[in-house]
């Protein structure tokens, strides 16, 4: 999936970033608004990911995602 298709469909998606990144907060969830920088910034910031590693993470995920 692309990212224009997550930003327009954050609403339905956040469930499965909770889902996947258990520790980033509903309240952080709904400031992310489908942003992906900001999305691996909170990564980075809540697991202690090098930038690199939590773009990984969120390419991967992307990549999988099926709605």
């Amino acid at each position: 999936m692309n990212w224009d298709q997550i930003e327009g469909n954050w609403k339905q998606i956040r469930g499965m970033v909770r889902a996947k990144w258990g520790e980033l907060t509903d309240d952080e969830i709904d400031r992310i608004k489908g942003e992906r920088d900001i999305l691996i910034g909170k990564i980075q910031e809540k697991y202690g990911l090098a930038r690199e590693d939590a773009e990984r993470e969120v390419r991967d995920w992307a990549g999988a995602l099926r709605i």
